[in-house]
């Protein structure tokens, strides 16, 4: 009997912890001033490489996800890959964009890549990338602190993707993704 209690008050906590992050929790936390450096970063890196980045900080996963019989780490991941198509970052002329999500509620991040990637950048150096920003955030008690570790995280990912994709110019290189956050 306990067995079949456990997954059940697992995903009940999930929904209770989730209940108290929304959009308002995320803007308190990465309110829109830091947005816009985050998203001028963004526009920074662009200039370095000819790859597309996209970044998305959600407070909370949506109601459908938080009943799922799941464990929290896969529901994130497939809730990336959701806003990785959503947000169209598959989408690039050279299949070559990356989505950085931020999970709140589950201090959680995620990075997807577009095909273009391939054979370039292991597994074990995006997994560096998330580390690095996880110690960053978990440690994080303000706004700035937050803001700081997702900028260090854009300028690590931005390293590996001047390696596999210098910048040929501004003009051969259009800014085919928003730089803004997308913030839910």
């Amino acid at each position: 009997m306990t067995e079949s209690i456990t997954p059940w008050l697992q995903r009940a906590q999930r929904a209770l912890r989730h209940h108290w992050f929304d959009e308002r929790s995320t803007q308190r936390l990465l309110p829109k001033t830091a947005q816009q450096r985050i998203g001028q970063a963004v526009e920074m890196s662009e200039r370095s490489h000819s790859a597309e980045l996209r970044v998305c900080i959600e407070g909370s996963l949506p109601p459908s996800y938080l009943w799922r019989p799941a464990n929290t780490k896969r529901l994130v991941r497939e809730r990336a890959l959701a806003m990785f198509g959503k947000l169209r970052v598959w989408d690039t002329e050279h299949n070559n964009g990356v989505l950085l999500y931020l999970q709140l509620a589950e201090h959680a991040i995620e990075i997807v890549a577009d095909r273009g990637f391939n054979g370039r950048v292991t597994a074990a150096e995006w997994q560096a990338v998330v580390q690095q920003m996880g110690l960053h955030l978990k440690t994080a008690s303000t706004p700035q602190m937050i803001e700081a570790a997702v900028t260090g995280g854009l300028q690590q990912l931005s390293a590996l993707l001047q390696r596999e994709f210098p910048s040929h110019g501004h003009a051969g290189n259009p800014n085919e993704l928003p730089n803004l956050p997308h913030v839910g």
